[in-house]
């Protein structure tokens, strides 16, 4: 054991000898292939899970890099991921915003879905009540997100039919479905974007936060 224990800390000791005769370039490129060969090896394909879940695209890379993430020069690259972002935002067909609240309410409850254990064709949730307050009936729910209670009701949507004229609509649809179009590295899913929800179960959803008959807005 102790013969082994002295291997390791003499390749380690090696290692760390080699990366300092390196060029900083060299020596940041070793350690990135390094930690990237790690992650693969720690992961394995599993059911709806693929490799793929590791492939990171240009938002994700951004906002992974905690130095380009906050600092000031950035801020062009930011307003640049966002609007690359809101361009990919998919709105609905036939501009009908607003489905059936009841539905919207079952998939905010529910955070099935997308894991090794879930069936591929089984239908996902939106895990809402996990970061935001919707219905104050909802004893448990997260606060990482701002409480949606009211959302519609303070924000003076009263008529659905005529929903799609109201900006505050067009916009809560843009964040349910890319929520990377109004912040570059906003901890909320997106959930069209990613392919989490369809875009019938965003129409629920919206129903859910905007239609003046839903619970969240009595």
């Amino acid at each position: 054991m102790k013969n082994t224990t002295m291997f390791v800390m003499s390749a380690a000791g090696a290692a760390v000898l080699l990366a300092g005769c390196a060029t900083p370039n060299a020596r940041d490129a070793q350690l990135q292939a390094r930690f990237d060969a790690m992650v693969k090896a720690s992961f394995q394909a599993n059911g709806p899970v693929t490799m793929a879940r590791l492939d990171q695209d240009d938002t994700q890379k951004f906002c992974s890099d905690p130095v380009l993430a906050v600092a000031k020069e950035t801020a062009a690259a930011r307003a640049a991921l966002e609007k690359q972002n809101l361009d990919s935002i998919k709105w609905p067909a036939g501009g009908k915003f607003l489905g059936d609240w009841k539905a919207g309410e079952s998939i905010a409850q529910s955070g099935r879905g997308m894991t090794w254990t879930d069936a591929p064709e089984q239908a996902n949730g939106g895990n809402c009540y996990n970061c935001h307050q919707i219905d104050k009936k909802e004893i448990s729910h997260g606060t990482i997100g701002p409480s949606l209670w009211n959302y519609g009701k303070l924000r003076g949507v009263t008529d659905p039919a005529s929903a799609a004229a109201e900006p505050i609509v067009k916009y809560t649809w843009g964040k349910i479905w890319n929520a990377k179009a109004y912040n570059a590295c906003s901890n909320m899913p997106r959930a069209g974007h990613m392919g989490i929800l369809t875009e019938a179960q965003i129409q629920h959803v919206m129903a859910l936060l905007l239609d003046p008959k839903s619970p969240v807005n009595q």
